[in-house]
């Protein structure tokens, strides 16, 4: 996996990375499920995005990215472990299982992971601290990211790890799954007995093809490894979620031209950016469907929202078309200032409904269910800030759920309730408890008129 913006973005991670407390609750881990077993997995870096932008019920895996192995066979510390913490509770009220993820292209070097596989005593130790680890933060496996064992005795040394680790992991229920090279001499670096360890294998086809990644050289890419006697339903077709050569996000290209998101290139830099749009991530998916045992995508938040969301793409293709069911929550009313409750005005379920305080009467409008991802849902719609904005006064309103920023909500120890894109707070306006109180956002001030109790 690559990103050339990782290492100054990691560092800004670690220092932005909050205390918040999640709205959900830690859950029981099970994978969501999807037809037949297929597999929706995202990569979700330490160093960008938001655990609450997460489209946890169209997901079966995410793979926290990335850990980075010592040559003794212990690991570095991991990058924001409260967005780690945070991301493993969303997820598991979801049901999807979380991973981390152990390597990455890390500038191309290698030579921790060539250092520990090449000696048994290491080895153990780099397996025990893996295990330690899934313990630690709840996880759900592990997610080898070697890139990448050469053909030979490097060969036969991540054969010797992959090994150890299968059995360690799968004794304890838990994943082992790992990402490989697109194709090439440099695959053969992964022995096929490495198949009969893994869960499955994250196949890389990004970085490759003219087109970048296009629907033919992908395909290949898969079937190549399938010949190699990877079997289909451990074969997992890999997506980008990025642009080559100018590694624009898919975000940023459909936000230059909603337009892009049908596309598979488009001019952007000075020079023809390429990428897959809407219809080559559907083609690939219905391939991977009939062909293989699921999607991969690097990477998370790199995608763009709502109808043009390629997550959302691969779900509807692997669903038939339907939509996720709501989130699982907390059900109940919400109150605030002098025990009034957080009211739809009106009853009303129209976009743009006021969210106001009223007296607690019991009815549907005061009836919210604090979701696993976030998000806070009446009437079957979302608590929103009004054309996301992030200014001081911006009043909130009843929308269509679309897992923007603009509905993702943060309870804090304190009381309140957080808006991580505006970085601002519920707010009743004017410190008033009057009927028909306006919510909005306004700084956090953990005064009277920002602390709610939830469900």
């Amino acid at each position: 996996m690559r990103s050339p913006l990782r290492a100054a973005a990691a560092t800004m991670a670690v220092a932005l990375a909050g205390t918040a407390v999640a709205i959900a609750m830690q859950g029981t881990s099970q994978a969501a499920v999807l037809p037949n077993g297929f597999k929706s997995v995202g990569y979700m870096p330490s160093w960008a995005g938001s655990a609450t932008a997460v489209q946890y019920a169209k997901l079966t895996h995410i793979n926290y990215s990335f850990a980075l192995p010592n040559a003794n066979g212990t690991l570095q510390p991991i990058e924001n472990t409260a967005k780690l913490q945070q991301l493993v509770s969303l997820a598991h009220q979801n049901n999807t299982k979380v991973s981390l993820a152990i390597g990455g292209w890390n500038d191309g070097n290698d030579s921790a992971f060539e250092s520990l596989a090449a000696n048994a005593g290491t080895r153990t130790t780099f397996v025990n601290t893996v295990l330690n680890t899934v313990r630690q933060y709840g996880l759900d496996g592990i997610d080898i990211d070697w890139e990448y064992p050469d053909p030979g005795q490097s060969g036969n040394n991540y054969t010797a790890l992959m090994q150890q680790l299968s059995g360690a992991l799968h004794n304890e229920g838990k994943l082992l799954t790992a990402a490989v090279v697109s194709e090439g001499g440099t695959a053969n670096g992964v022995q096929p007995a490495v198949f009969g360890y893994v869960d499955w294998l994250n196949i890389m086809a990004y970085d490759g093809g003219s087109p970048h990644a296009n629907y033919d050289w992908s395909i290949a890419s898969a079937n190549f490894w399938k010949s190699r006697g990877l079997p289909a339903a451990k074969t997992v077709l890999g997506v980008p979620f990025y642009s080559r050569p100018g590694y624009y996000t898919y975000s940023q290209l459909v936000g230059m031209d909603p337009a892009n998101a049908n596309r598979d290139c488009t001019t952007a830099g000075g020079a023809q950016q390429c990428y897959n749009g809407l219809p080559t991530i559907r083609r690939k998916t219905q391939w991977a469907m009939a062909n293989a045992g699921g999607i991969m995508n690097w990477e998370l938040s790199q995608d763009a929202t709502g109808a043009n969301s390629l997550v959302s793409a691969i779900y509807e293709v692997a669903t038939g078309g339907t939509t996720p069911p709501p989130p699982t929550g907390r059900t109940g009313r919400i109150t605030g200032i002098a025990g009034k409750c957080v009211d739809v005005a009106g009853a009303s379920s129209a976009n743009g409904t006021a969210v106001q305080l009223y007296d607690c009467n019991g009815t549907n409008a005061q009836t919210w269910t604090v979701g696993g991802d976030g998000t806070v849902r009446a009437l079957g719609k979302c608590m929103d800030i009004t054309a996301a904005g992030t200014a001081n006064g911006t009043p909130v309103q009843l929308y269509d759920c679309n897992g923007t920023g603009a509905q993702a909500w943060q309870a804090q120890s304190n009381g309140t309730l957080r808006n991580p894109a505006s970085g601002r707070c519920l707010d009743a306006t004017g410190n008033s408890s009057a009927n028909g109180t306006r919510l909005q956002i306004w700084d956090c001030a953990g005064s009277a008129n920002q602390r709610w109790t939830l469900p």
